[in-house]
Order: C-alpha cells, then sequence, then structure tokens
C-alpha cells in the first residue's frame, strides 16, 4: 500500500484468467480492491511471463481504479449479466468479473471456488470506488496528504512549495512548470521574443478561471486594455503567446469572440498588436480551427470504433479485412489531417515569416493539438525529452486543458469524453516513426506517458485548469486541517518526476540511442572535440524514407506488405490527387528535396502509406500481433549495445590521454543513459528472449482475444462505453 491507500474489500480463492483456451495457466489468489486500485495478489509464478516493465506505484497484476472503463459480472449458471455502476445492487452472485480498461487491457477473475457473498462485495466495491463523485474523492488527494503532510497538516520530507521550480524527470533535469512568472520569462528569452512580455493580471483567477495566473501578451497591450477585452471572449480567455520563430513571427492562441458587435473591432486590435510585435510588422494569419479540423465529437467517435477494432474484433480475421476496418474508424484520417494542418501553419510561420493566430471557441480542446504540434515541427528543443516535457506543461496543464472532463475520470458524462491527448501522442509518435534520430525519447515514453494519464496521483492529469486546482486543494485542505501557510495550494507531484513512477535503470528506456542532439562528441587523435550536426551530415535515409522522386512518393509505387499494418487512405487525401499544387504544398514539397537536419524543422510524411498503426499503444495487449523476438525493439537493442559501445571506449580514451571526464562522473556512470548495455568481452551480446514486439509490456493475463473461456467477445453493445460481455449472456437485457 503506498501513503493514503486503504483495503476496501477483498476476497480469496479467485483465479485470474491467463490464457483463453485453457485453465492450466491460470493464478489463484486474493482479489483485492484498494481507494487506488484493484491488486491480485498470488504466490504463482506466471509461466508465460518472461518480462514487465516494474511500476514502483502499481503490481504486476494491479489496475489504478481510474484506468477502469468498465465492470462487467456475469453468472453463467443464471445466465445474467450486469455493467455494474456506482451504488448499484447486485441480484445475483458473480462467477465471473471483467475489467475492461482504458489502455485497451480486458483482465478477467473467476470466483468458482470463492465465497458468493465475498464475491459479490468486491464487485461492488470495485465498481463504486472507480466511479468517485466528487474530485476530492480521486486517490491523489490522500496519497498527497498522507505522503508530504504530517498529523499535524504540516508539510514533511522538505517538500518545495509550488513544485520547486521545476517537475523532476529524467536523471534529475528539471522541467518548467509555467506555474510562475520565471518560467515565462525564460521562454521568451529562449525564443527570442522580445516583443512580448509576461502578464499576471490574473493572479488569484481574478480574469478568467481557466487560463494560468501567468501567461505571455504583446509589450503593446496595455494590462487596463486586457482586462476590457477579457469580458467579450468566451470563458474570458484573451490571446495567449505560445512561441516565438527566430524570424519574429510568432504563434498565438485565443477562444471566439462572442460579441458580434464587439468582434471585428476586438480582430482588428488584437491583430495589429500581433503585428506590432514582428520585426517586420508582416501580417497575421488567423486559423479558425472549429472549421479546419474534426471535432471533439468525431474524434471520441473514431477512438470508440479503434479501441473496437484493437480489443474486441476477432484478430485473426485476414489483413485486408482487418486494414479495411481500421480504416472505417476514421482515426489515422484524423491523425492525418491534424499532422496536415499543422504542417500548413509551419509554412506560414516558417516559409511567409507570418504571425499565426489559432481561434478555437473556447481554446482548450484542438488549440491544444495544433500549437503543440507546429512547435515540435518547428523547434528541435520540444523533442527533447525536457522540451516535450514543458511543452504539455505550457501548452496543455497549464492552458487549461480539461483532463478531468476529457479523461472522465468521474465518470460523470460520455459527452464530454474525448482522448484529444492521445491523438497528440499518436501525432507525435508518426513524427518519430519517420524521423527516428529528431527525438531524444522513445515510443515507450509515449506509451508510458499516455498509461500516465490514469494514475491519479499526479496533479498534471487529474484537473481542468490550474484554477480548479487551487480550488479543490483549499477545500480538501480545510477538511483535514491542512495547513498550507503562504502556499495556495496542495503540494502534488508532477508526472515529470519519473523517480516516482520507475527506476533509473527502467528509465533508460525513454532514451533514444538514435538521437542527434544540438551537438555530438568524437575523438580526434586521442582528444575529444565538439562538433555541430549540419545538414550535410545526413542523406534522406535518416528519414525512414524510401527513394523519392521530387522530394514525394507516386501512389501507384506503394506495394504495402501484408503484415505491415499501413492503411491506404481514401484517394481525396493524397496530395498528388489534387489539382493544383498549393502555396504551402510546395513549400512541402521542396522541402523533402533537400537534406534533412534533425536539428531544425522536421515535416510529416503525409502520404496513405506515411501514416501507420501505433501498434504499441494499440496492439500490445493482444496475444496475436506479438512477435517473439520481433519488431522495432530488436533493433532498438542492437543500436544501444553500439551506442554504449562507442561510449564506453570514447570514455578508455578520455582515462588513456587524462581528459576530465564530460560529466564530471565515474566512466560507469556515464554509460548509464542506455537500458541495453555492451559486454566488456568480445562480440556483440545475445538479442534476449524476452524480447517481443509488445516490450516492455506483456499481454499476458489480458484477454483481448476471440473468447473468454469459449464464449465470444464480438458482441459490441450500442453506446460508447458499453463494451462487450458473453454471448451466452446475449439474451439478457443491460
Amino acid at each position: 500500500l503506498v501513503p493514503g491507500e486503504i483495503v476496501v474489500n477483498e476476497v480469496n480463492f479467485v483465479r485470474k484468467c491467463i490464457a483463453t483456451d485453457t485453465s492450466k495457466q491460470d493464478l489463484w489468489g486474493k482479489l483485492v480492491c484498494t481507494n487506488f486500485k484493484i491488486s491480485f495478489i498470488t504466490d504463482d509464478a506466471g509461466p508465460l511471463l518472461k518480462f514487465q516493465y516494474r511500476n514502483r506505484l502499481l503490481g504486476e497484476h494491479d489496475i489504478p481504479l481510474t484506468c477502469i472503463e468498465q465492470v462487467v459480472t456475469v453468472n453463467d449458471a443464471k445466465r445474467k449479466q450486469k455493467v455494474l455502476g456506482s451504488n448499484q445492487k447486485l441480484k445475483f452472485n458473480p462467477t465471473e468479473l471483467i475489467i475492461y480498461c482504458k489502455d485497451f487491457r480486458i483482465v478477467c477473475f473467476r470466483f468458482d471456488e470463492a465465497g458468493p457473498e465475498g464475491a459479490k462485495k468486491v464487485c461492488l466495491a470495485i465498481a463504486h470506488y472507480s466511479q468517485p463523485a466528487d474530485p476530492q474523492l480521486l486517490f491523489g488527494f490522500e496519497y498527497v496528504g498522507k505522503r508530504y503532510y504530517n498529523p499535524a497538516g504540516d508539510k514533511v520530507n522538505g517538500v518545495d512549495p509550488g513544485g520547486g521550480g521545476g517537475g523532476g524527470g529524467v536523471e534529475g533535469v528539471q522541467t518548467p512548470l509555467f506555474d510562475r512568472s520565471s518560467d515565462w520569462d525564460r521562454e521568451i528569452k529562449r525564443t527570442g521574443g522580445s516583443e512580448w512580455r509576461v502578464c499576471s493580471i490574473n493572479e488569484s483567477y481574478v480574469i478568467s478561471l481557466s487560463l494560468p495566473e501567468y501567461f505571455v501578451v504583446p509589450v503593446s497591450l496595455a494590462d487596463q486594455d486586457l482586462k476590457q477585452f477579457s469580458v467579450f471572449f468566451t470563458g474570458q480567455r484573451i490571446p495567449l503567446w505560445c512561441w516565438n520563430h527566430p524570424n519574429g513571427s510568432a504563434l498565438v492562441r485565443m477562444s471566439s469572440i462572442k460579441d458580434m458587435v464587439q468582434q471585428r473591432k476586438l480582430d482588428q486590435r488584437i491583430c495589429n498588436a500581433v503585428t506590432r510585435s514582428h520585426p517586420q510588422r508582416s501580417d497575421v494569419y488567423k486559423s479558425d480551427l472549429d472549421k479546419s479540423l474534426p471535432t471533439v465529437q468525431d474524434v471520441q467517435a473514431a477512438f470508440v470504433r479503434l479501441k473496437h477494432i484493437c480489443v474486441i474484433d476477432p484478430f485473426e480475421e485476414s489483413d485486408e479485412k482487418w486494414l479495411s476496418s481500421m480504416e472505417s474508424t476514421h482515426w489515422l484520417e484524423y491523425v492525418r489531417s491534424f499532422l496536415k494542418h499543422s504542417a500548413e501553419l509551419v509554412h506560414v510561420l516558417d516559409g511567409k515569416h507570418v504571425s499565426v493566430i489559432l481561434q478555437e471557441e473556447e481554446d482548450r480542446d484542438l488549440n491544444c493539438v495544433i500549437s503543440s504540434l507546429v512547435q515540435v515541427m518547428l523547434d528541435p528543443h520540444f523533442r527533447s525529452i525536457a522540451g516535450f516535457q514543458s511543452l504539455v506543461q505550457k501548452e496543455w496543464v497549464m492552458a487549461g486543458y480539461r483532463f478531468l472532463d476529457r479523461c472522465n475520470h468521474l465518470k460523470k458524462s460520455d459527452k464530454v469524453e474525448s482522448p484529444l491527448f492521445l491523438l497528440f501522442l499518436d501525432c507525435v509518435w508518426q513524427l518519430l516513426d519517420q524521423y527516428p534520430a529528431a527525438f531524444e525519447f522513445t515510443e515507450t515514453y509515449l506509451t508510458v506517458l499516455s498509461d500516465s494519464l490514469w494514475i491519479p496521483v499526479f496533479s498534471t492529469f487529474l484537473f481542468n485548469c490550474p484554477q480548479q486546482r487551487a480550488e479543490q486543494s483549499r477545500e480538501f485542505a480545510r477538511g483535514k486541517n491542512i495547513h498550507l501557510g503562504d502556499e495556495k495550494v496542495l503540494w502534488f507531484p508532477s508526472v515529470w518526476d519519473w523517480s516516482q513512477q520507475f527506476t533509473a535503470k527502467d528509465q533508460a528506456l525513454f532514451n533514444n540511442p538514435l538521437y542527434v542532439g544540438k551537438s555530438a562528441t568524437c575523438v580526434q587523435n586521442g582528444a575529444v572535440k565538439t562538433f555541430k550536426r549540419t545538414k550535410k551530415n545526413y542523406s534522406s535515409t535518416l528519414r525512414g524514407m524510401p527513394s523519392l522522386r521530387n522530394g514525394l512518393l507516386n501512389e501507384q509505387e506503394f506495394i504495402p506488405r501484408r503484415n505491415s499494418l499501413v492503411l491506404r487512405l481514401k484517394p481525396e487525401f493524397s496530395l498528388l490527387k489534387e489539382p493544383q499544387e498549393s502555396p504551402s504544398d510546395q513549400y512541402i514539397r521542396d522541402w523533402f528535396s533537400k537534406p534533412a537536419d534533425l536539428q531544425g524543422l522536421i515535416l510529416p510524411q503525409l502520404l496513405s502509406s506515411h501514416i501507420k498503426v501505433w501498434k504499441l499503444c494499440f496492439l500490445r495487449w493482444i496475444p496475436e500481433a506479438q512477435i517473439n523476438n520481433g519488431g522495432y525493439i530488436t533493433a532498438f537493442h542492437k543500436v544501444s549495445v553500439l551506442a554504449d559501445e562507442i561510449e564506453m571506449l570514447q570514455n578508455r580514451l578520455r582515462q588513456y590521454k587524462g581528459t576530465p571526464s564530460t560529466l564530471g562522473g565515474s566512466p560507469e556512470t556515464e554509460r548509464c543513459k542506455m537500458y541495453f548495455r555492451a559486454s566488456n568481452l568480445r562480440g556483440t551480446p545475445p538479442t534476449p528472449e524476452y524480447l517481443t514486439s509488445s516490450f516492455p509490456f506483456s499481454p499476458v493475463g489480458n484477454l483481448c482475444r476471440r473468447s473468454i473461456l469459449g464464449t465470444p467477445l464480438s458482441k459490441f453493445l450500442s453506446g460508447a462505453r458499453i463494451w462487450i460481455s458473453t454471448e451466452t449472456l446475449a439474451n439478457e437485457t443491460l
């Protein structure tokens, strides 16, 4: 149990189903429900489990309550089933419990030998505690109250108020939280936005409840003007600066102007202020994302269909049918739409030297995705681990993305649920897949980050906005007699402090051995030198691209492989089918005709052959999709070993020449970045037997297969969140 965690209910003699075709490999143990998670405690060793990523907060068989999508109870003898909600009654004794998880897992427990009343109580407890009625009932509050504050309500363990100016990170790299003006000042200086300033008119959230207390605005706009303007914007969300291009153009986001009488006047005033912030006084380009992109509801509907295809439908079908079904979800179509629109805005900022204003009705959904993608493409800083974390903090957490509602942590309304943050991570993964050497992090990092949405310990993904966190913190503190003192809010841990979840060894899986940073070290004549990477160092092969003609691949040249999981999008989406090439298409074509500078601008490849299924995230729990000793991880293993061996040899040369270590530590300390290490003996270490295409995850014990104990899973019931149950119970009305 972690601090603040208590056992709510438990039952012995429970069987966890491991395989669908036999019960011989099932595990026997105790099923426990706490106020944080479902835990299955067993002394049996999983015979098929060779490796699993270890999380310090969760055991091997644990599921956080916030990760639970649906709780289904079954009674085989009475041919009954029920989807359990909070505070519901259960009129039959369950023989089976099926847990559907938000991370695409399905876990099944059997109560054949357990006491019927005990089984019923633990099922009801899981349903109740997985659907809290109030934000303060989320486990993070109890965790923080017990771990960081003593019974007298005073802070313990030397916790630094307000996050200590950073959110921790991989190997101690501090991530700015943008909850103070100094973080914004540093970002302005880093990007050269000399005509922009930090504004503090929203301290104590007196102007807008959804904006941060500090944000950046044009120098030419006075605080008094901003206060007057704010009442005309939806949610009082006045325009916010996001980023500055070296050529002077800026990226700005804003909500819509709700007062039609004032709209033209305010638009002109805002555009003039942004224009004056540009050294060339360039025009401003406004992009209305509500008209340009799929709606939040469209994305949610596509995600429900995607989950159906990846989890529910039989995976034994032919590739052609599976790929056709995947295309019908429209998920990849939407991924491509967001990437394409972002690339077009990159053309405006970088090619035309024109500032861009992103407009969305509430400025809290689509703007988060597009502003982040544009910055990832344009600024290599945001392709480093620390930079990417600061980007999420800046454009999502502090900008008021509604994580509480969009993740549906309280299970209140399916209408507001939408996986926009996961869509963003998928878009970033597409870029990572196309430019593997341009990112410091790996797809494991992105997948673990998506999983962290469902661990209700970190403030990062727990609230709709900073103001909600402050308000709920004060209420909780008053109820628990916690003395906040001069602080405004409870101190919550940030997800960016990865040491709370993983050891330093496991965090090494976040580090990309192919990454080309701002500079790289080499040894010439025994001396360590640093050289800048330039365009001449690269060819198109580093982009992961095939041979191109004029920078684009002809559609007829693409022949998909059977198991490639690459989809053809509809013909009208092909760049080559457009009757007349637009300026942005010409810009993209010209860019692809030149070698890529991986420490500069990158643009997505947008043909149907380039937009792929993110297999590690969506298919990792499916045994049929797992490739033993195959997949991307096998290449990752060899490259990691090679990178570690190079570092080891460089350290030996430094020792031989008496050159001080670049990191000031021992040679062994410097070699800790790679998860897979080179052997000190001659020869390449063999590929570990436990490597699969699902690594570092394992599908064992997650029943995303055709049947559970012989019962088809393909019965997808109507409704966005009513997933499935067993066909033997199909006659029973939910």
